[in-house]
């Protein structure tokens, strides 16, 4: 068995964030109290708390383009990505950065996109060419 990642962070309103990774984001909700939520996110476990969301800034440079840090994610089979691009697209998702292509022919070539959940918490999904080389420099 691989690892699961875990990762807790802040929402100010647990309806309005469970219809956003339920629905729009198509994740399986799990335990939840009047406080948290949990949600199997696309196979990795995210607690959502009721609280401030994390300061948020531009901070971090990828490829020339400014990306907003902190942030979290997932990489995902190309195909899957794709469908969730389009679902987001379809949904006139804000984006950050919209989908596209990085570090094309290079060793590190991604898919990637970057945008908010409903409290400003950015999320970055990522799809590699090659998944052999997801830490390759």
């Amino acid at each position: 068995m691989s690892s699961i990642f875990h990762l807790a962070f802040n929402v100010t309103d647990l309806e309005i964030a469970c219809d956003f990774y339920s629905n729009t984001l198509g994740c399986k909700q799990g335990r939840k109290t009047d406080t948290w939520v949990d949600y199997n996110f696309f196979g990795h476990q995210l607690s959502l708390h009721l609280g401030e969301p994390f300061h948020i800034e531009p901070t971090g440079k990828v490829d020339n383009i400014a990306v907003p840090m902190p942030h979290f994610g997932a990489i995902l089979p190309l195909t899957q990505w794709k469908e969730l691009a389009i679902k987001l697209q379809a949904l006139n998702i804000t984006f950050i950065i919209q989908p596209s292509v990085r570090f094309e022919g290079q060793a590190g070539e991604q898919h990637t996109m970057f945008f908010s959940d409903p409290f400003g918490n950015p999320i970055e999904f990522k799809s590699f060419a090659n998944t052999d080389r997801v830490f390759q420099s």
